[in-house]
């Protein structure tokens, strides 16, 4: 994917070249029309190439997704009265580990829908994991009890789950993006896998 907008980056940035060159070439020779012509094809090549430069920026660290597949496996096991010792090895090869205050590891996670027309250019269902907190199962606990939250995305400097609702430009392609969460109960120590498919988020034990 990170490849195929990279090179249609390249590409449209190639053509947007050539119809420069066009452009100047008739504007020399007092074409006026076909200057004019010219200058539209670079206009249209230079806002493609933006706009796939744009996409394959702001979509780094998220994963397309066209099946249910495995975000990260999180070995858990027990760190003290309603703590959680949790160690995540993420799909894209990174491993962490946090200690949860709680009953419960809960996984929230960035989720795009691209349209038919985006689809055709190779883009699907992309996710992103966001955040990991604790939970407690009891109400009184969750007001009064200590709170644990961490951020497991990739830093990066552009993110697409947040251009899409400042900038209405990007409406005709992404179809709609939500979060999904999901949470498991930790009492003992376990193996347990968060997956994603095209419907949100689900943490199972492994088999």
């Amino acid at each position: 994917m990170e490849k195929l907008l990279a090179l249609l980056t390249i590409g449209f940035g190639v053509l947007c070249l050539l119809f420069l060159m066009l452009t100047v070439a008739a504007a020399r020779k007092k074409r006026i029309l076909g200057s004019l012509a010219t200058l539209l094809c670079t206009l249209l090549c230079l806002s493609l190439a933006v706009l796939s430069g744009t996409i394959a920026v702001a979509t780094q660290g998220y994963r397309a997704l066209t099946h249910e597949e495995v975000a990260a496996v999180v070995e858990v096991e027990p760190a003290g009265e309603k703590k959680i010792m949790a160690h995540f090895k993420f799909a894209d090869g990174r491993q962490a580990s946090y200690e949860l205050a709680g009953d419960s590891v809960y996984v929230d996670a960035h989720i795009l829908k691209w349209k038919p027309v985006a689809n055709t250019l190779g883009l699907h269902t992309f996710y992103e994991l966001d955040r990991v907190s604790g939970r407690y199962m009891n109400i009184e606990d969750e007001l009064s009890g200590e709170r644990t939250l961490y951020s497991i995305s990739r830093d990066k400097p552009l993110d697409i789950f947040n251009l899409r609702r400042i900038y209405p430009f990007f409406s005709p392609l992404l179809d709609c993006r939500y979060g999904s969460a999901a949470f498991i109960n930790a009492d003992g120590p376990a193996t347990l896998e968060i997956r994603v498919s095209t419907t949100g988020l689900l943490i199972r034990k492994a088999q």
